[in-house]
């Protein structure tokens, strides 16, 4: 079956929404040293054009530079963390459905991209902790048509102009695209230059979402 909703491309967020939200992965690190909950997102949300977090997802700064830069944010806050705490957090586990969904809307005949803040840490895109984890978003990584990473690209959403680009790239007007993020500050710019946005708070209402949008149905949970 192939869309004929006018849609000729779904655009992926990765981590949050391929995978597991690395914010699972703070919540449980802060229960785990006795911090305040949120504790992390709250010190990425602090200047977020141009803190640390920003800084390295960028790749104007390295691992050993953020580390420094993000513990004395932490202190600023009257916090006690290190940015190689957080580091390892980072990298989610892969959601079958999801990766299943992208071949479905491959068969349908859309175009997929991949828009990713990451980092040059760990191995590959998805800044994953092992080879193995590695290869396999790798395999995921080759799905797309495109994929933008903010460290390779020097740009980090939600600056409008990594959207444009995939769109340049792709060469596709932004109103023909679907765009996929779990962070609601990520799509509002995708929504300013034209696309439909979905915020994705679980994975079961971003596929229910997506199919309603593309008159497809996704697989359901085993």
């Amino acid at each position: 079956m192939r869309v004929t909703t006018g849609f000729e491309a779904v655009l992926w967020d990765f981590g949050g929404v391929i995978t597991t939200s690395p914010f699972e992965a703070f919540n449980r690190h802060e229960a785990a040293r006795g911090l305040p909950r949120d504790s992390i997102r709250r010190i990425n949300a602090t200047n977020p054009d141009s803190n640390a977090w920003a800084m390295l997802e960028r790749s104007e700064i390295d691992a050993e530079s953020f580390d420094r830069l993000f513990a004395e944010e932490a202190a600023a806050l009257g916090l006690d963390i290190r940015g190689s705490e957080v580091l390892p957090l980072l990298s989610g586990d892969v959601r079958p459905r999801m990766v299943a969904a992208l071949d479905r809307c491959r068969e349908a005949g859309l175009r997929l991209g991949c828009i990713t803040n990451n980092a040059r840490i760990g191995h590959g895109a998805g800044m994953a902790g092992s080879r193995r984890q590695s290869d396999e978003i790798a395999a995921i990584m080759a799905r797309f048509d495109h994929v933008l990473e903010s460290s390779k690209v020097g740009l980090r959403k939600p600056d409008p102009r990594i959207y444009q680009l995939m769109c340049e790239t792709l060469r596709l007007d932004p109103a023909a695209c679907i765009y996929l993020d779990d962070l609601g500050i990520n799509c509002k710019p995708a929504a300013g230059l034209g696309m439909t946005a979905i915020k994705v708070t679980g994975e079961a209402q971003a596929l229910a979402d997506l199919g309603r949008l593309l008159g497809l149905d996704f697989p359901a949970a085993a």
